[in-house]
């Protein structure tokens, strides 16, 4: 879909696609994203002409246009939905608030609200915010290697907050991310500590990293949060150098039919003695 969204777009050839027949495949879509095909497409679309409308001279007909929308009338009432403004006053009203944004140097990072930079070499890299590479909305956040000496170096763009209001169920975190160029390896990560700082739930997508150039994709991580967990952490990782964005962070409860993605943590306490005669292989 991403690679197609300016062309013509049916349910049967995105399914066809995905190896899915297409009653299948619109229910876990739905069922994943949270949208239908359709809703995700036509996102995706008025998110594409957004930036056009910001950073191109385009007519707005043209734009409409190009992102197949039969007119610019139906364009404007989609648009507006989302933006919850006309396409043109959007487009002035954006401007000036850029104005400001684009007198910064090009290398100047951004400070991102409830965000910071950690990791073994967070000076080797930059953290802020895109708006002209956005998944949905006016901005995404991004994570981009500036000086890294090896592959083991590694930074991550993160936060952390209380687990009182999750102690007890099992979670959900989803985001869309995309990528261009990374070397290593890209993820999502999340943990679950307890008062002690003890690691009770663990997953950064080491199973399943994302690696090179890829466009917009939606990941998620499920962990439980037992009764004793103090805070949770997450974010997004980047090891080696690269570029990774970020958008549309979501946490959920779900139940216990979503299966848990926790990672085994290194070092942590078996529920039985193993291999006491040493002949185990």
């Amino acid at each position: 879909m991403e690679e197609h969204l300016e062309e013509e777009l049916s349910l049967e050839k995105v399914a066809r696609s995905a190896g899915f027949s297409m009653f299948h495949y619109h229910r876990i879509f739905q069922a994943e994203i949270g949208m239908t095909i359709t809703e995700y497409v036509r996102t995706r679309r008025i998110v594409g002409a957004a930036v056009r409308l910001l950073y191109t001279n385009e007519r707005i007909l043209d734009i409409a246009l190009h992102y197949r929308f039969e007119s610019q009338e139906a364009f404007t009432r989609a648009f507006k939905k989302i933006y919850h403004l006309p396409p043109g006053r959007y487009r002035k009203l954006m401007n000036k608030v850029n104005q400001h944004k684009e007198e910064l140097p090009m290398n100047t990072p951004q400070p991102v609200k409830g965000w910071f930079l950690s990791g073994s070499h967070p000076f080797h890299y930059e953290m802020g915010i895109d708006r002209q590479t956005v998944h949905k909305g006016r901005a995404s956040g991004y994570l981009k290697s500036m000086m890294v000496e090896s592959a083991e170096q590694f930074a991550t763009m993160m936060q952390a907050f209380k687990a009182d209001h999750y102690r007890g169920k099992r979670i959900k975190l989803s985001a869309f991310i995309k990528t261009d160029d990374v070397k290593q390896f890209a993820a999502m990560w999340m943990r679950v500590d307890s008062t002690s700082d003890e690691i009770l739930q663990f997953d950064n997508m080491s199973n399943r990293p994302i690696t090179g150039s890829n466009h917009w994709n939606h990941y998620s991580i499920v962990l439980d949060v037992p009764p004793a967990s103090a805070a949770i952490s997450f974010g997004v990782l980047l090891n080696g150098s690269g570029r990774v964005w970020a958008d549309g962070f979501a946490f959920e409860t779900v139940d216990l039919s979503v299966p848990s993605t926790n990672l085994e943590v290194d070092g942590g306490l078996h529920d039985e003695p193993l291999n006491l005669s040493f002949e185990e292989e």
